[in-house]
C-alpha cells in the first residue's frame, strides 16, 4: 500500500490549507485512514481519522478546525484545515489502519509539512 501526501506548505495564522492523501485500489474504503502530525521536539500525535464506513473521529483540541473527507472514487482522502495556528506547524503523516482477526496493517505516507507563521 503506498500513501502519498500532499499539500502542505506554509500559511499565516488564520489561513486554511487542505491536505490530500492519495492511494489506490478499494484502500480509502476498506482501511481507516488517519492524518497523525508530529511537532519538533514533539511525539506523533493523531489528528482524525474517517473509518471504511465513513465514520469520523477527531482529536479533541481540532474540533470545528480540521475536517477529514474522502473520496472513495479518487481512493482520496483529505484534510482540511481552517484558522490555523502556529501550533499546527507539524509534518502532516497519512496513515492506513486495517485489524482483521489478529494481524494488523498499518502504513504511513511520507510526510507533509505544515508551517503556520506570520
Amino acid at each position: 500500500v503506498q500513501l502519498q501526501a500532499s499539500g502542505g506548505g506554509f500559511v499565516q495564522p488564520g489561513g486554511s490549507l487542505r491536505l490530500s492523501c492519495a492511494t489506490s485500489g478499494m484502500i480509502v474504503s476498506i482501511f481507516a485512514m488517519g492524518w497523525y502530525r508530529q511537532a519538533p521536539g514533539k511525539e506523533r500525535e493523531l489528528v482524525a481519522v474517517i473509518t471504511g464506513s465513513g465514520s469520523t473521529n477527531y482529536a479533541d483540541s481540532l474540533k470545528g478546525r480540521f475536517t477529514i473527507s474522502r473520496d472513495v472514487a479518487k481512493n482520496t482522502v483529505y484534510l482540511q484545515m481552517n484558522n490555523l495556528k502556529s501550533e499546527d506547524t507539524a509534518v502532516y503523516y497519512c496513515n492506513a489502519n486495517r485489524r482483521s482477526g489478529t494481524r494488523e496493517y498499518d502504513f504511513w505516507g511520507q510526510g507533509t509539512q505544515v508551517t503556520v507563521s506570520s
